[in-house]
């Protein structure tokens, strides 16, 4: 490698789309970098298979580089000169091999985005920012289209997407006369029903798992170091697109919201952490859809193809929107003042809730839950039992191998435990225990009665759903969304009310133990 560059070009470790216009030529005088770093690695107790599975993806990316001939840099973790910052490797750089321009992609992350601004103003050489060409919207697309409107509302801005990419769109209208399908996607998975096994690799990630644990990085979860189970580069989730679309896309929509004890993947796809660390583009993954549906229309149906794609072109993009609207600011919102800490097994899954307990182990064992689990049931829970949204918030981001905060936060914060008073959902998810029985077999077993408010083996869902709407009756009364549950709440009688209140209080006091 030569000792002079003109110009240095940073790759962020959720920056690995290999048809950037960046990597169309390659240029003698341009040299990339890729780096480990420590303020990537301990800003938040990160599952231990995500931090294996971004170097890994960061490794074979950098290698797929060095194949075409690009001049490139990869800093190890446990390189003696790592200055474990992004700034710090790229001043040294500079220096080392008089590097006159700086160039990097817009990074995802505020927080990333502010260290990377504020690196570039004090630079006394030329720098300039690109777009990452991977999202269907730019930063500030959400913003724009609800300039003028009152409300942020998802399903407008869907629609809206759906008409300017012209997906599953037919003669300026939504393919089978309506936009959305979501009504048809709630079923429970039958007791006679087998779902197919979850497709997935085997990839050695002992190298990378090594400098991790001799680093002594804090990580949470399980791995088998010789076994991952993710993809950890393109042609790996290209891969697992094929099989989503061969194989579960025909039941997606139907069962997208159910959960199952012996099925920790169901018909989902698993692409998120391919997406979002952009070694596939959600346009390439929308488009692989509606190909197997128009290809296979007697046995992929449109609710199926419609449910999966707006989760990518509809929610995806939406929550990035408001991540770049709403930050920085949107980290500290706190609606309900909630200050409870996060109860200890969220780390463990050592509780009796069978629901939770499921759901957390799952969690731990495959840094993997969907949408159900995470909103409605260890969500739901953290929001009725008034845990501070900081903890949530890093539990999440830590947790889920996709979790990188512009899609993090919005959803837990906002969506989730409804911190931001309503600017993303219309009313707070919360359920009691009848909801998760309809939709798994969570209570089958459990050590809590579904059925029961206030015996000794009640659910505690069931007395701290009620608990969570009357001491927030000043803040949500007047939603009309939870008109019907105020008004079944005020039928109660008041000695019943009481009960549920008393068993609520007896469950947050001892809620280690539950």
């Amino acid at each position: 490698m030569k000792k002079n560059y003109h110009t240095l070009r940073l790759i962020l470790g959720d920056q690995l789309n290999i048809n950037h216009s960046w990597f169309k030529t390659t240029d003698d005088t341009v040299l990339y970098v890729l780096m480990e770093v420590r303020s990537e690695t301990d800003y938040v107790w990160h599952h231990i298979q995500k931090v294996t599975a971004f170097f890994a993806a960061m490794e074979n990316f950098y290698l797929e580089l060095k194949k075409q001939n690009h001049n490139i840099v990869y800093i190890r973790l446990d390189d003696t000169d790592n200055q474990n910052t992004f700034s710090g490797n790229c001043s040294a750089l500079i220096k080392k091999y008089n590097i006159r321009n700086f160039e990097y992609q817009y990074p995802d992350e505020y927080r990333v985005d502010k260290e990377l601004s504020d690196f570039c103003t004090k630079l006394d050489i030329s720098y300039k920012s690109f777009d990452t060409e991977h999202f269907y919207t730019t930063r500030e697309e959400l913003a724009n289209f609800f300039q003028d409107k009152k409300t942020l509302l998802m399903e407008s801005f869907y629609r809206e997407m759906r008409k300017k990419h012209n997906v599953l769109i037919s003669a300026g209208e939504p393919e089978g006369g309506q936009w959305n399908f979501d009504s048809e996607n709630r079923k429970k998975i039958p007791k006679s029903h087998n779902a197919i096994p979850p497709y997935v690799f085997h990839n050695d990630v002992t190298d990378q798992h090594s400098r991790i644990t001799k680093a002594k990085i804090k990580t949470i979860g399980r791995i088998n170091p010789e076994q991952l189970v993710w993809p950890v580069n393109r042609e790996q989730s290209l891969e697992l697109l094929k099989h989503f679309t061969d194989n579960c896309l025909m039941f997606f929509g139907t069962f997208q919201d159910a959960m199952q004890s012996s099925q920790w993947s169901l018909y989902h796809s698993r692409l998120s952490f391919s997406l979002n660390s952009k070694m596939i583009s959600p346009q390439e993954v929308t488009q692989a859809v509606i190909k197997a549906w128009r290809d296979n229309p007697d046995t992929i149906s449109l609710n199926q193809t419609e449910g999966f794609i707006r989760q990518i072109i509809g929610w995806r993009e939406y929550m990035r929107g408001v991540y770049w609207l709403k930050m920085p600011e949107f980290e500290k919102v706190n609606f309900f003042s909630h200050k409870n800490p996060l109860p200890g097994w969220y780390w463990t899954g050592e509780t009796k809730m069978n629901c939770l307990k499921q759901s957390i182990k799952q969690s731990l064992d495959y840094a993997y839950a969907h949408h159900i689990q995470r909103l409605m049931i260890t969500g739901n829970f953290a929001l009725l039992a008034g845990v501070h949204p900081n903890d949530v918030d890093a539990w999440y981001l830590g947790i889920y191998i996709d979790a990188i905060q512009w899609v993090e936060i919005t959803n837990t914060r906002g969506m989730s435990q409804y911190a931001d008073g309503g600017a993303i959902a219309t009313k707070p998810y919360t359920a009691s225990a009848n909801y998760i029985h309809k939709m798994s077999n969570y209570c089958d077993g459990c050590s809590y009665n579904y059925k029961e408010k206030t015996s000794e083996n009640a659910c505690p869902f069931n007395s701290l759903y009620w608990n969570f709407h009357d001491r927030n009756r000043a803040q949500l009364g007047n939603n009309p969304r939870l008109a019907m549950v105020y008004r079944l709440w005020d039928k109660m009688a008041p000695k019943e009310k009481a009960a549920i209140l008393e068993k609520a209080d007896c469950y947050l006091n001892q809620i280690e133990s539950l």
